[in-house]
């Protein structure tokens, strides 16, 4: 996929890609890609969910099934990622992360678009509040992106 941002926030998006080791996802997100093709474009895929969808695993693909608990699933993709970032997909997931203290940092962009439906980044926090350090702003074209360190509790 190709898609054409500003300098600043292309510069962004590479210092975040860039790092990466392996992503986390909830089966939501997983379904609504349709598997990335059987390989996420920024490393190993880890995708919690309760059941393995049908037709999966798949030969050669680098999407991983974890049945048990938000926890393995972190540790899975940390070790995956071996030393680099882990991405997190998907608001139930990120809230998951958040309630069990695995999220290190979050990142949130602010677009000129206002989207209508679909799950609420932080509507179901079972521990708030979460304190969040200050921010590093980028101002884009039409998007902030900003990036807050998560403070231990």
């Amino acid at each position: 996929m190709t898609f054409r941002v500003s300098e600043p926030s292309a510069e962004h998006l590479r210092a975040l890609t860039s790092g990466l080791g392996a992503v986390l996802a909830g089966r939501r997100t997983f379904e609504v890609a349709h598997g990335w093709g059987g390989n996420h474009a920024w490393g190993p895929a880890f995708v919690l969910t309760h059941h393995v969808p049908d037709g999966w695993p798949r030969p050669g693909s680098t999407v991983h099934f974890v049945t048990d608990g938000v926890e393995s699933a972190v540790a899975q993709a940390r070790a995956a990622a071996a030393g680099r970032s882990v991405a997190v997909h998907g608001a139930d997931t990120i809230q998951q992360c958040l309630d069990a203290g695995l999220l290190d940092e979050i990142n949130v962009d602010v677009a000129a678009v206002l989207l209508g439906s679909g799950v609420r980044l932080f509507d179901h926090l079972a521990t708030t509040p979460v304190v969040l350090g200050d921010p590093a702003v980028t101002p884009g074209v039409g998007v902030t992106h900003l990036r807050y360190p998560v403070r231990a509790a």
